[in-house]
């Protein structure tokens, strides 16, 4: 079968994946094969409680996740930790408050947020920080009109946002902070 080639991508022995012909792995990975195979119905191909021991690893004293076991907590790999566990029905492996405290740290006098510490805002954080919020029931843990004020100001005239106000800007973001937009308006 075709689909189990992202299946075939996970090693066995740490319970992550691999995301190139390299070999690379850390938690995008992991994260982007439990997605897909959870879609399409197919989770199953896969030790899952390996991959859930390999996100455990990668937790930190500070309540984030890194890339991999000991790395720095980063807001992107938060959400992908989260998502996985989330995915694998493991929430409970999350210390929801200490997370959630550091995520709402996050959140800078002017709104934005950053991905971590002593790092400038970016909107593209909106995502990620929010949506990990979403998903441990934390998101009124930060200010959210602040936030949205601060996504509106980086708002250039054709819909597409920079990173902070006033850079040129960049398309990429700007899914981003849609999700980020439509979470906090459905909460």
């Amino acid at each position: 079968m075709q689909l189990a080639v992202i299946a075939n991508l996970q090693d066995r022995a740490t319970g992550t994946f691999t995301g190139d012909k390299w070999g690379e792995t850390d938690t995008r990975f992991l994260y982007g094969a439990f997605n897909a195979l959870s879609l399409l119905g197919l989770l199953h191909l896969v030790d899952v409680n390996k991959a859930v021991q390999h996100v455990r690893a990668c937790a930190n004293f500070d309540g984030g996740f890194g890339t991999s076991p000991g790395a720095e907590s980063h807001a992107g790999q938060i959400f992908t930790c989260v998502g996985a566990l989330a995915i694998a029905g493991r929430l409970d492996l999350v210390d929801r408050d200490k997370l959630g405290g550091w995520l709402s740290d996050r959140q800078l006098p002017n709104g934005g947020l950053n991905g971590r510490p002593e790092k400038k805002e970016d909107v593209c954080y909106s995502w990620w920080v929010v949506s990990s919020l979403a998903m441990i029931d934390r998101v009124h843990w930060i200010d959210s009109a602040r936030l949205m004020k601060f996504i509106l100001q980086c708002q250039v005239c054709i819909g597409e946002l920079p990173p902070q106000p006033p850079f040129t800007s960049d398309n990429c973001r700007t899914p981003t902070w849609e999700a980020s937009q439509t979470v906090l308006t459905m909460l």
